[in-house]
Order: structure tokens, then C-alpha cells, then sequence
């Protein structure tokens, strides 16, 4: 039986969703955006890299020709070269958001058919009786932060505070999270979790999407550090995804990064939780060599988004794409015959764009192997496109209401 591949870079969308004006995200376009300025030079960052955008082997698969039909504008400073090896497209979101969640229950054939609970208010941001709930359940003084915030600022401004009283750091942004942050020691990693879980509960009615624990490390003398140890606690997709049918009909799932935490860890198999995408690349790789036939492994590659997106950091996105580009060789090296990779993403984080949240765009589709016929897969009206054909490929049926290619 074939095997699958499906590798999500988080974040790395392609621009020209036709709904990003509801977004405030009309104009946005991740990829675009950064090889336009590291054409022109703005993508430079001394002993990190220099000059424009180099990503041979994505390009090679379809990369820039799948951006320039997404936007109408060539990928700036990238190749393209003029006949693909692989199928490229890109595909269009249907669910309501822009957040991770989303983008992947869509990829994995469950759009989203209902509206996210948002905390709206920058300041002030959680509900009085909110809060009430968690001091009172989560047995604490009280909580910091609540507000809109970046999670570095707002670890940085508040963890002294933190230390001092004991109170975690509470704080959102326009996706639909709740965002608790908290010091390994001097709060305790595995009370941090058990807050989230009490958290999770309590913002259920509300229909948040996640909640997310941030736990750092440090001192207020020598500054402090977001761990590898972050753990969403997301609600369940509603309907049957991908990862549903396949552990149904009992095959073999592996899933590396967060995977397990998006989908709420159910159906989510073998779980592998690196730190970094570079690691995250070597587990899938090692994880991939022992898969059995009619397997299925599923990737998030998270640092796109939560190190550089968000951060709003050109040159370090576009080093963790070209770092990305130059592994894809290991990747196709290790497909056999039958076998199906296919590379995804989720949303979009325009590091030139305004603010620190994700942007609502296009995201690539590009699908590669060993006997895989090169063609335009055009624009797919829904990334459950990719959960369909995956389905189709493995033998399982097509999964969700996309349409196969």
C-alpha cells in the first residue's frame, strides 16, 4: 500500500486571498514579501544570509510558478525554472479565521463551519467573571497582563512580576487563543499545564480556539526565554478529518510538532514533539524510514511562524526558509516507489505586514514522488483538496468536501 507525506510550513502563505480585506489583510503576501525585500537587500542579516531569496529545490517543484498564479506576480529574485518536476497550486481557505487551527482541520478535511469566539478588547480583555473563575479554580492570587500582546514583550515587561507574586501572565491577540505564561521553576511546568486544562474548560462556551501555555525560563537580571515545552489545548475538530479515517481503518499514523496539540491529540497517533524545525525535520525523516506501508505522517514545521512571523523578522524567516530548501533533497531522497509528499501551509504571517498576527492568504500546494507526473493543480477552492487526495492516494477514500486532483 502507498504512503503519505504531508508537511505544513506554518505561516508560509502566498498572498492574494480574495477575502483579506474582512481581515484587514488585504495586500498581504508572506513569501512575496520577503524575497521582494531580500531582493532588495532589506532580507540581509550579517553571519545569518544575504542577497535574494535562494530556494532552488522549492522553486524547482513549483514553488514560484504556484505564488505567481496565487498573486499575479512573479516571486522576486527566485528562479522559476520553466517546466516544474512536481504538481503545484495553491489553495484557497474556506473556513471562517486565520489561525492555526483552522488551516489545519481544512487541510486535514474538516472546514471550519462556525465562527470563533475572540477576546475583542485590547486592554481588559478577558470577561470579570472570566478571570474570577480561573483565580478562583486555578487556586492563585490573581493573574497578570490581561491584554492583546506579543509574547515576548510581554513576558519581558511582566516576568519579574511574575516571580515576585506568583500570578501567571495572561494574554490574547486577534486569533482565538488564550494565552497563559508562566516561569518553569518558579511556577512549575506541570501546574502551568494543569492551569491550561482548567482554562480550557472554562473557555469552552466561548468557543476559543486554544489554549496555549508559554512557559519560559530566566531571571529579570539576565532576561528571560520562551522553552521548547509549549503546549496548545485546542478543541476537537467537529467532523472527520484525515487522521479519523485512517486510525479507523487502522493504519499507522505518525504525527511531528503540534500536530498532536491542534487536533486535540485525537486520532493524532505516534506523537514526536521536537524543538525546532530543524529537529523536527530529522524526527519526520527517522519516523518516515520506519513507517509501515499505508502509513500516514503528518508534519508542522512551527518555527515560520511563532520565531519570525510573528516577530516580524525578514532575514530570519527567510534563513529558515532557505534552511528548509536545502533539507528538501533528504526529503525526496527518502520517498519510494508509491510514496506521496505533498507541502502545505496553514495561514500566512507577513513579517512586513502591520502588527504581530497571522494574515489571511493563499497558501502553496505542492505535491512531489517517485512517479508523480509534473502538472498545474491550479487553484484549489479549498485546502480540503489536499485531505481528498491524500485520501484518494492512500486507499481510504476521499475524506471531507474537497475534491480530489
Amino acid at each position: 500500500m502507498p504512503r503519505a507525506l504531508l508537511i505544513v510550513l506554518d505561516s508560509v502563505g502566498c498572498g492574494g486571498a480574495g477575502d483579506a480585506r474582512a481581515y484587514g489583510d488585504e495586500g498581504a503576501d508572506t513569501l512575496g514579501h520577503i524575497a521582494q525585500a531580500c531582493a532588495e537587500g532589506r532580507g540581509d542579516r550579517e553571519r545569518l544570509r544575504n542577497g535574494p531569496l535562494t530556494l532552488p529545490n522549492l522553486a524547482r517543484l513549483g514553488l514560484a510558478h504556484a505564488c505567481e498564479a496565487s498573486t499575479g506576480r512573479a516571486l522576486a529574485g527566485v528562479e522559476k525554472p520553466a517546466r516544474p518536476e512536481g504538481r503545484w497550486g495553491f489553495g484557497v481557505e474556506v473556513s471562517r479565521g486565520k489561525d492555526t487551527p483552522s488551516g489545519h482541520w481544512e487541510i486535514a478535511g474538516c472546514p471550519v463551519d462556525f465562527d470563533w469566539g475572540y477576546f475583542t478588547a485590547l486592554e481588559n480583555s478577558f470577561p470579570p467573571e472570566l478571570v474570577a473563575g480561573i483565580v478562583k479554580q486555578g487556586a492563585l492570587p490573581g493573574i497578570l497582563g490581561n491584554r492583546h500582546a506579543p509574547g515576548v514583550t510581554i513576558i519581558e515587561e511582566l516576568g519579574a512580576e511574575h516571580i515576585r507574586t506568583g500570578k501567571p501572565i495572561c494574554y490574547t491577540s486577534v486569533d482565538s487563543v488564550f494565552q497563559i505564561a508562566a516561569h518553569e521553576e518558579h511556577f512549575g511546568l506541570e501546574r502551568l499545564y494543569a492551569l491550561c486544562r482548567t482554562v480550557r474548560a472554562l473557555v469552552d462556551p466561548l468557543r476559543i480556539g486554544r489554549v496555549i501555555a508559554r512557559p519560559f525560563t530566566g531571571s529579570p537580571e539576565q532576561g528571560f526565554s520562551r522553552t521548547g515545552n509549549r503546549k496548545d489545548f485546542a478543541i476537537p475538530p467537529p467532523h472527520e478529518t484525515l487522521l479519523d479515517r485512517l486510525e479507523a481503518q487502522g493504519r499507522t499514523v505518525i504525527t511531528v510538532g503540534k500536530i498532536g496539540d491542534i487536533f486535540a491529540h485525537r486520532a493524532t497517533g505516534e506523537e514526536i514533539k521536537p524543538f525546532g524545525n530543524a529537529a523536527m525535520v530529522d524526527a519526520a525523516l527517522e519516523a518516515w524510514d520506519r513507517l509501515p506501508d499505508g502509513g500516514f505522517c503528518f508534519v508542522n514545521l512551527v518555527d515560520f511562524d511563532t520565531e519570525f512571523g510573528h516577530r516580524r523578522d525578514v532575514p530570519g524567516y527567510a534563513a529558515a526558509l532557505e534552511a528548509f530548501d536545502k533539507a528538501l533533497p533528504r526529503i525526496e531522497a527518502a520517498l519510494r516507489a508509491g510514496d506521496l509528499a505533498v507541502i502545505t501551509a496553514d495561514h500566512g504571517n507577513d513579517p512586513t505586514w502591520r502588527g504581530t498576527d497571522h494574515t489571511r492568504e493563499h497558501v502553496p500546494i505542492l505535491a512531489f514522488g517517485p512517479g508523480v507526473r509534473p502538472e498545474a493543480l491550479g487553484r484549489r477552492e479549498s485546502f480540503a483538496d489536499i485531505a481528498a487526495s491524500l485520501g484518494i492516494h492512500l486507499g481510504i477514500g476521499a475524506v471531507g468536501p474537497g475534491r480530489a486532483w
